[in-house]
């Protein structure tokens, strides 16, 4: 008798396995998003929706989103304080501007360096 509980346990698991293999999908996505320029960055986010510093620029970079070209850039983080070297601008699905400023700095940070002690 217990023989016989064990195995129909051991089946119904193995059954129960098999059906979750069955379900369970995997999707790999792969997006080759070039981040080269400040118009890559603005035609990123207005495809994505989805606001966020992408570039790795080693520059400063402000992003913005607005319901005009001007105001998003306007709104980008930074403005006005450095010099530009690089706007881009997209409008997105939903009607709102998304854009992308990169500025020139001379702020150099180095968080490796310990600090001196007092």
């Amino acid at each position: 008798m217990n023989v016989l509980i064990a195995l129909t346990f051991a089946i119904c698991c193995c059954a129960l396995a098999a059906q979750a293999a069955d379900t369970t999908t995997t999707t790999t996505v792969t997006t080759n998003v070039t981040t080269e320029t400040a118009q890559d960055d603005a035609d990123e986010m207005a495809r994505t929706g989805v606001m966020c510093h992408r570039g790795n620029c080693g520059c400063l970079e402000g992003v913005g989103m607005a319901d005009t070209r001007e105001r998003a850039i306007a709104r980008c983080c930074y403005w006005g304080s450095h010099e530009v070297i690089d706007i881009g601008t997209a409008r997105g699905r939903c009607g709102r501007w998304f854009a992308c400023v990169r500025y020139k700095t001379e702020l150099k940070l180095n968080y490796f360096w310990p600090r001196r002690s007092r």
